[in-house]
């Protein structure tokens, strides 16, 4: 029977979460990498900003930032300040999370172009998720000399229940989506246009992904062996959410001209040309 309090252990499963969060960083980096052109598209007006990029922006390069903070609390040699240092990396992952979860209840206010009643359930339900992910500071860390950062208490209960309760968005999203998608394929007797099987793709993908990465750490954290296997997998969890999530977006952004989705404003809605195959994505003014 593995003891997992033991200093041994804690020691190697901290030697495993020190190479895990090395090995997500080259991942996420290279992420942003090879879709910065999409970025600098943006800010350079090749392509149109749009308000609710502002959540793709923020999302995706919190995380970013997240992710090299944690990376400076592993290796750093010197003394620095643990807890301001795990309370930023813990809001900004957080955050991470809850900015992917609103990229695809974008998407779906979208597809049911601006349901009054979609907008508001999505809305309570965003600021139900974003009440957990503010409640506040959940790690305790410390500077040991000669170790370096150690995490001495996790809040587990408040954690795992931003994790369940962001499946469970995921979900509600997920079948919204593929509900009105469903009597939309009814509607037009089977024939389905390319944009409606791309966005049934990622929404499945997307949900399939989040849901299994946020599922892994939940049980983790439940289970709470010891301090550092309650959150090794809480960086994973957050980075597939975000890069499935951006790349959803990116992909609806980056369909060429053709058909309209519209959001934002009273009037705006998706609009489905019968002769075209493409799409863009435009947000008209209120």
């Amino acid at each position: 029977m593995v003891d997992w309090k033991s200093q041994e252990e804690m020691r190697k499963d901290s030697s495993i979460f020190i190479k895990l969060i090395h090995a997500l960083l080259g991942v996420y980096a290279w992420e942003c990498v090879i879709s910065l052109d999409f970025d600098w598209a943006v800010l350079t007006g090749k392509k149109k900003f749009r308000w609710p990029l502002i959540f793709y922006f923020a999302g995706r390069y919190l995380l970013l930032f997240a992710l090299i903070g944690i990376v400076i609390s592993l290796d750093t040699p010197s003394e620095i300040n643990c807890q301001a240092l795990y309370t930023f990396n813990q809001l900004a992952g957080d955050a991470a999370v809850g900015l992917a979860s609103i990229n695809l209840s974008l998407r779906t206010i979208a597809i049911w172009s601006d349901n009054k009643l979609v907008i508001v359930l999505l809305v309570l339900i965003i600021i139900g998720h974003w009440s957990l992910i503010l409640q506040g500071v959940l790690l305790t860390a410390v500077w040991v000399p000669g170790v370096g950062c150690q995490i001495t208490d996790s809040k587990t209960a408040i954690l795992s229940a931003t994790f369940i309760y962001s499946m469970c968005f995921d979900f509600v999203v997920m079948c919204l989506s593929a509900y009105k998608l469903a009597r939309m394929a009814i509607c037009t007797k089977g024939t389905h246009t390319k944009f409606v099987r791309m966005l049934f793709s990622d929404g499945l993908i997307y949900f399939f992904i989040a849901f299994v990465a946020n599922l892994i750490a939940t049980v983790f954290m439940v289970l709470n062996f010891n301090t550092t296997t309650s959150i090794v997998f809480n960086v994973p969890a957050a980075m597939a959410s975000t890069i499935v999530a951006s790349r959803v977006v990116r992909r609806l952004i980056n369909f060429q001209p053709g058909s309209e989705l519209v959001i934002s404003g009273k009037n705006s809605g998706i609009i489905f040309e019968s002769n075209s195959a493409v799409l863009s994505m435009q947000y008209a003014e209120p």
